[in-house]
């Protein structure tokens, strides 16, 4: 009998945990202030797990998520760039605020960290075009 009872906390225990976890699956966009102005980036997050994968687009074209975690409503990616055989990282970390935002910072370097906000994006919706 508390083979039974003890089993069933542990179930409801991690149905619990699990339920805080947040969704970070779909489309996401930011508009993020840069030295050429404001650009539009699209986040595209598929998570398997605590593993995201996707990819990140903006004007300049698309690149592949690497390094993906998502742990709770926590999430950590880098992007890798490539300028003229230069190769540059981009650290993300994110946090859900909500169901429909992710308040990100980013870091590239030793350049200072840059704070944004990403929403989900509606379905069907794409980002205008720049």
């Amino acid at each position: 009998m508390m083979r039974k009872v003890a089993l069933a906390v542990l179930v409801i225990a991690l149905g619990s945990v699990a339920a805080l976890a947040a969704d970070f699956n779909g489309k996401w966009t930011a508009d993020v202030q840069g030295r050429r102005g404001t650009q539009t980036i699209t986040f595209d997050f598929h998570v398997d797990g605590s593993t995201l994968t996707g990819k990140i687009s903006t004007e300049r074209g698309d690149s592949d998520i690497t390094d993906g975690k998502v742990d709770g409503d926590n999430i950590s990616f880098t992007q890798v760039l490539n300028f003229n055989g230069n190769e540059r990282k981009i650290s993300y970390t994110g946090k859900a605020d909500g169901d429909n935002s992710i308040k990100f910072s980013r870091q590239m370097g030793d350049r200072p960290a840059m704070e944004f906000t990403a929403t989900r994006a509606a379905a069907g919706s794409e980002p205008p075009v720049q």
